[in-house]
């Protein structure tokens, strides 16, 4: 179901929105559904979980690099 959406927006705005449209052979309104819809998966796709998002810049002020990680690998497992 197709639903009316009014946009206040400057002239401007609009006339380069119309341009857009006719050059990519879309209408405005398309132009925006587009829109609205990456949003949508961006905002999904952006999401993470709390565990992750708690352990996001833990390790910020320590000095790691690949070779102590190894370093770690071989102790732990040889």
């Amino acid at each position: 179901m197709h639903t009316k959406l009014t946009l206040h927006l400057d002239n401007e705005l609009i006339e380069q929105a119309k341009l857009f449209a006719r050059q990519h052979d879309k209408s405005v309104s398309q132009i925006v559904a587009d829109y609205f819809q990456m949003l949508s998966r961006q905002t999904k796709i952006d999401r993470v979980p709390p565990i992750t998002q708690s352990l996001t810049g833990i390790l910020q002020k320590h000095q790691v690099n690949e070779e102590d990680y190894k370093q770690y690998l071989r102790d732990k497992y040889l």
